[in-house]
């Protein structure tokens, strides 16, 4: 049996997701990487609306899944939280082990007012 690196981190985003879920008052703050850009979104599990989101895609931040990205990413999502009036926040890693991009991004994101 070959390990599939994608269904073991599918596995453990599923067990992550039965225990968190974002609320209008709380919603949850799902990062994504992929190979080229990082991605992060403030959801409302409730209603199913995605409240805010940010990624490498917009013209204001650089290319890449780097660390650097991640931070930059963390600040803008908060700063787009901000303007939604949210201050507080479910970290949702997306299967991912905190550590690095996971951590910048949480860290910059704590940073720029998020509280999580």
């Amino acid at each position: 049996m070959t390990i599939n690196r994608k269904e073991i981190r599918r596995r453990v985003h599923a067990r992550i997701r039965k225990k968190i879920s974002g609320t209008a008052e709380r919603p949850r703050l799902a990062v994504h990487f992929s190979n080229k850009n990082v991605y992060a979104q403030l959801i409302n599990d409730e209603k199913g609306l995605t409240i805010a989101n940010a990624s490498t895609h917009d013209e204001s931040v650089g290319n890449g899944a780097t660390v650097a990205t991640a931070v930059s990413i963390g600040k803008l999502i908060a700063e787009r939280a901000k303007i939604a009036g949210i201050t507080s926040v479910v970290f949702d890693r997306g299967g991912h082990i905190y550590h690095g991009k996971v951590k910048a991004l949480a860290d910059a994101a704590r940073e720029a007012g998020l509280q999580f």
